[in-house]
């Protein structure tokens, strides 16, 4: 998964994704969902003090700056528990 950076507005919803030094803006409002963490697929024990159970998604349709013609991508940002950074998680073309 690749790091990106996510500024948010005061709900904590994403306002934009900085991929590379390019600045993606929202299309339509972000859905915000929690996911399990398997952390018994990569450790036989659940980490001591980390707790973290739940993690953190948004999925995002978003296009290239302000620019009407450039194409449409739904992406799904994955929050970082550990350091609280974001990661995109498995990109496809939107139909749009």
């Amino acid at each position: 998964m690749e790091h990106v950076d996510i500024p948010t507005v005061e709900q904590g919803a994403p306002a934009v994704v900085v991929r590379g030094g390019r600045e993606w803006r929202m299309v339509v409002e972000p859905v915000r969902w929690f996911e399990r963490v398997a952390w018994w697929e990569v450790s036989r024990r659940m980490p001591r003090g980390q707790g973290r159970v739940d993690v953190e998604v948004w999925q995002v349709q978003v296009r290239l700056g302000n620019n009407p013609a450039s194409v449409i991508l739904t992406w799904e940002l994955v929050r970082d528990g550990s350091g609280g950074g974001w990661f995109i998680r498995g990109e496809e073309l939107a139909a749009a």
